[in-house]
């Protein structure tokens, strides 16, 4: 059996699609198919079934799945040992990081990164589910929420603050006894953001929902009610005010994470120290009352 239709299987297990399975290997969806068909026409056996929900694992492809996981394990731990000890000041470098934070302060890193440096190439993935270090679908992630695993490497970089808004006209019109909010979908109700909002406005009805926080400020800056911003966009924006002034800030700390095998590879290390280094000079911009407000 050859490596590449075994991570082909396992893709198509955690993703339960073709498609998906493309998008993380970057192959082609055909490509994915044929791997699939070949590997269980060589066993004379189906690991995976079709169904209307998408692929599920047959009694065999459960069995196997936990072998491929282990040779995946390993396969991995070589490769991060190999680009570990380039020493190249160049190659590829991925980074993953929220909507939030990746406009307007990792961007602006890359690139003065890369003026620096012009032969490293970037990849930023902005993304509301968590890529895996371990597995290298990114070299080093940007969060608001700790890491997990002991072979990650994790600093805090700074915090973000977040407050209450919502647009002049809905304001004008709302009936804040029951007001319209903007919050995140069910699967982070979890979070901070979700319980913050809920817990200030407990008469109020959620309206609208996303997991992009993108789609929260527009929403908000639409009239569509309020929601809980981070104050470097919504404070010197005249299309939003603040709802409840006086309410302190909502923080969350900021998180950079790198695999530790891959931390001192010189790309990776150039690109750690110019996010660690942008965070700390918008630190003001962030975090406008420094420690004021509860943390997350």
């Amino acid at each position: 059996m050859q490596w590449d239709d075994l991570h082909t299987f396992l893709e198509i297990a955690r993703q339960g699609s073709l498609s998906g399975a493309a998008r993380a290997l970057r192959l082609t969806q055909p490509t994915v198919g044929r791997r699939l068909a070949a590997m269980e026409e060589t066993l004379g056996a189906k690991l995976l079934q079709r169904t209307p929900g998408g692929f599920v694992l047959t009694p065999i492809g459960e069995s196997v799945l936990a072998n491929a996981e282990r040779m995946e394990q390993e396969a991995l731990a070589a490769e991060r040992l190999i680009f570990g000890g380039d020493i190249k000041m160049e190659g590829d470098v991925r980074v993953t990081t929220v909507d939030t934070l990746a406009t307007a302060f990792v961007t602006p890193a890359l690139v003065a990164l890369q003026k620096e440096h012009p032969d490293i190439n970037v990849e930023l993935a902005p993304a509301s589910q968590a890529l895996s270090l371990a597995r290298r679908e990114a070299d080093i992630a940007v969060r608001v929420v700790p890491f997990n695993g002991n072979q990650i490497v994790a600093r805090k970089i700074g915090a973000i603050a977040l407050n209450f808004f919502a647009s002049p006209d809905y304001l004008e019109h709302a009936d804040m006894s029951a007001p319209r909010l903007i919050s995140v979908l069910d699967d982070q109700s979890h979070l901070p953001e979700a319980t913050w909002i809920e817990k200030q406005f407990p008469t109020g009805t959620i309206r609208m929902r996303s997991n992009s926080r993108e789609v929260l400020f527009w929403s908000a800056v639409s009239g569509g009610g309020v929601a809980l911003l981070p104050r470097f966009l919504a404070d010197q924006d005249d299309r939003l005010v603040r709802v409840l002034p006086a309410s302190p800030d909502l923080r969350r700390d900021i998180w950079l994470g790198v695999h530790s095998d891959m931390r001192q590879t010189p790309r990776i290390r150039a690109t750690m120290d110019a996010l660690i280094a942008a965070f700390e000079e918008n630190a003001h911009r962030l975090d406008p009352e420094g420690q004021a407000g509860p943390a997350s």
